[in-house]
């Protein structure tokens, strides 16, 4: 089976439905709903690509406390390995959501481990390394052991510092176009610079995908109704992954990503940790993906 390596943030958050963020100033505001569960971009990605056969290593940062317990729980998967890099208190969020997928994020613990050694890369085909300072290392370890690097940076804006090292290292990279003046100028750069696949997803609009053959767009797969979005962005990396490592051509991979990502706001949970190959690609067998 392949294996993969997933580096990164995992979290136990609380999350808020409401009709709209908060304006700047003093107001009272009513939860339509609220539940706590797993978070973290890489914890998303770890337990979608386990959902759909793929051994997952996962090297996060967990303290030992209650949030920790409740994530170490949540992750509990016989295809998910996790390596826990010790912290004081387990990275927590309160995250304020809205129907239309608007999020607000506010950190109630970020945790900082130490400095810890690189880890061996024998025997993995990829390495998702989210941004996170504890993944720096593994950047030009990864691509020294000659493993494709995955990169999901997130709203990066083309511009801020800290994502500038991932976005520079990806073999395929991930971007929303959220914080993008120009997705099309982003993801040419990229592939000039010499990543294999640049993808920029967009929500409900679809995504944008870029290689050496030319533009693909991706429509997003249908979805009957939305219940949350938190990591769909996480999903559609995992979706794209495991169509990869199956060997599907790009468009397929693509379609099977935009699937999962359609999946993903279907349910509560982080990701899609319930989704199958099978259900993947009957609901990919609808989207169209054009080359243009």
């Amino acid at each position: 089976m392949p294996r993969v390596l997933v580096n990164g943030p995992s979290s136990w958050n609380t999350l808020i439905r409401i009709a709209a963020l908060p304006e700047p100033r003093s107001s009272a505001l009513f939860a339509s709903s609220h539940h706590d569960g797993l978070g973290g971009t890489s914890a998303g990605k770890a337990v979608t690509l386990a959902a759909l056969g793929v051994d997952v290593t996962l090297r996060t940062a967990i303290g030992d406390d209650r949030e920790g317990r409740l994530v170490r729980a949540a992750l509990d998967h016989p295809r998910v390995t996790t390596v826990v890099l010790d912290v004081a208190a387990t990275e927590r969020h309160v995250n304020l959501m809205t129907d239309d997928g608007s999020r607000v994020s506010i950190y109630l613990e970020l945790p900082d481990p130490a400095a810890t050694s690189v880890p061996s890369f024998d025997d993995v085909d990829a390495a998702v390394l989210d941004l996170a300072d504890h993944s720096r290392p593994l950047l030009a370890a990864a691509r020294a052991a000659g493993v494709p690097v995955w990169c999901d940076v997130h709203d990066d804006d083309g511009v801020g510092d800290y994502p500038r090292a991932f976005a520079a290292a990806a073999d395929v990279l991930l971007v929303s176009a959220e914080r993008l003046a120009d997705p099309r100028a982003y993801l040419s750069d990229a592939v000039a610079r010499g990543c294999r696949l640049a993808v920029c997803t967009d929500g409900g609009d679809g995504a944008l995908a870029l290689d050496a053959d030319g533009w693909i767009e991706v429509p997003a797969a249908p979805v009957d109704d939305v219940v949350d979005t938190n990591g769909a962005g996480d999903a559609f990396l995992a979706g794209l992954l495991s169509g990869t490592l199956d060997g599907l051509p790009v468009e397929g991979a693509l379609a099977r990503a935009s699937a999962a990502g359609a999946l993903a706001v279907t349910t509560p949970d982080l990701g899609a940790p319930t989704a199958t190959t099978s259900t993947l690609d009957r609901i990919a067998a609808r989207v169209t993906i054009r080359r243009v």
